[in-house]
């Protein structure tokens, strides 16, 4: 859906760029660039910079650029562009998936979604650039940017070491610093599924996607949660902050 975007505004000057975060880097993300064949840069952020530099802490989200390299917007979420059929729906025969993946799927129903209003702003922003009502001055970027506290600092220098240490195949040390990273920064969604992510539950092409615990081993589980009990716990509704014009 973004490269049929990207194909209908690239003549006025617009390109996108999407990054996958994740810490195994070409291993994790080659697999979805390939299936997607973009004609757009899509770049692998396996330090997940976007979070450090650019305040991501959720998927999907993103940040403007104008043509001199300021940013306009901040992170935010951003809906995939609206198409016919786009809505995630609930398997026809749910007895074919495992029990977790329909319950997932049932929650991924349920999340805010904002696709029309955010992509009439992207388009406004195309089209008027810096005359935009949706382009912030430098001064309202800030105002909206996200303060790091020393806790939130710290919690990524934890898990920056999580994420070496898991690079080095020091599992069990690496668990210890994604926990640390969750609990100062408990609003990051991209720190809690990475961590979870990297568990092997089960076996097989949707093992990263269980992202929980064996129903049967819960004992095993290293993290308090997992996605499906911690959006069941916030309520799927507050999953994205709503777009703010």
């Amino acid at each position: 859906m973004w490269q049929v975007l990207r194909e209908e505004l690239a003549p006025k000057g617009f390109e996108l760029v999407t990054v996958g975060l994740d810490t195994l880097g070409a291993a994790g993300c080659r697999p979805f660039i390939e299936a997607a064949a973009p004609k757009h840069p899509s770049l692998i952020d396996s330090t997940h910079q976007l979070a450090n530099k650019f305040g991501v802490i959720n998927i999907p989200q993103a940040v403007w650029i104008d043509e001199n390299g300021l940013i306009v917007r901040p992170a935010e979420v951003a809906p995939a562009p609206p198409q016919p059929n786009s809505r995630i729906r609930l398997p026809a025969d749910p007895g074919q998936m495992p029990s977790r993946f329909v319950e997932m799927m049932g929650e991924a129903v349920k999340i805010r979604q904002e696709g029309e209003t955010y992509h009439v702003a992207l388009r406004d922003w195309v089209e008027k650039g810096a005359k935009s009502v949706y382009a912030m001055t430098p001064e309202q970027v800030i105002a909206r940017s996200r303060p790091r506290s020393v806790d939130v600092a710290l919690g990524h220098a934890h898990f920056e070491l999580a994420s070496v240490l898991e690079h080095k195949g020091v599992h069990d040390l690496a668990v210890k610093h994604f926990k640390e990273a969750h609990r100062l920064v408990p609003d990051s969604w991209t720190f809690r599924r990475q961590a979870w992510s990297l568990e092997k539950v089960i076996d097989g092409p949707m093992q990263r996607f269980w992202q929980g615990p064996d129903p049967e081993k819960l004992e095993a589980w290293p993290y308090a949660g997992d996605w499906l009990a911690d959006i069941r716990k916030v309520g799927a509704v507050n999953y994205n902050e709503p777009w703010q014009p």
